[in-house]
């Protein structure tokens, strides 16, 4: 959980106001718990007794997403910096540093492991799901980018040749990007076969 207050006053909701106040948050992002119920007394004099609230801000999934990483970094001993941008349906987090290359690790697979981690970590309790984005030094654009290229390349050569085309194992990103690059091509078609993590994308014409 974050940040905890404890606020007295006369009744139960202004306690709460005065917490809410003074967290600077919205009364769905806090749990409540009322210590004091309070009372007025007689004639509203006598024996009254002041209403106790503590309001504590519930844990967001960037927040749990934060200690998540700070932690993987940690005991990875890799020295990064790292910004988190919670949306409405999304948690992007760009990774900042020296040591950006092992987070990425072999074809983008540690980067894609770290990311999965970190959509459970992030969505874990929450009734609506967001998806989580994880990315250093533009690498996701620019492996997009090169494997559209390559995606096209391939395929040039599947029509000339009218021979099929194999492509090596690829994470299911990956092959997302291959089948979505081919996916209006008049000529050729894309489809995957083996199991993981050994599945592959074949371009055979159409």
């Amino acid at each position: 959980m974050g940040k905890s207050v404890e606020k007295t006053a006369k009744t139960v909701e202004e306690a709460i106001n005065l917490a809410l106040l003074e967290l600077n948050t919205q009364r769905e992002k806090t749990e409540i718990e009322i210590l004091e119920e309070g009372n007025k007394g007689l004639f509203g004099l006598i024996g009254s007794k002041m209403a106790r609230v503590r309001v504590t801000v519930k844990e967001t999934g960037s927040d749990r997403l934060t200690k998540f990483l700070k932690s993987v970094f940690e005991k990875m001993n890799v020295k990064a910096d790292f910004d988190v941008v919670e949306n409405e349906d999304s948690i992007v987090v760009k990774i900042n540093g020296d040591d950006v290359g092992i987070l990425i690790g072999r074809r983008g697979e540690t980067l894609d492991a770290i990311q999965y981690l970190s959509s459970l970590v992030a969505n874990k309790g929450e009734s609506e799901y967001k998806r989580v984005v994880v990315d250093t030094e533009n690498y996701r654009q620019k492996r997009e980018e090169t494997l559209t290229k390559l995606a096209e390349k391939l395929a040039s050569r599947v029509i000339k040749y009218k021979k099929s085309i194999t492509l090596e194992p690829m994470n299911p990103y990956e092959r997302r990007i291959i089948h979505s690059a081919l996916q209006n091509n008049k000529y050729v078609r894309t489809y995957s076969i083996g199991d993981e993590p050994n599945r592959k994308v074949v371009i055979t014409s159409k």
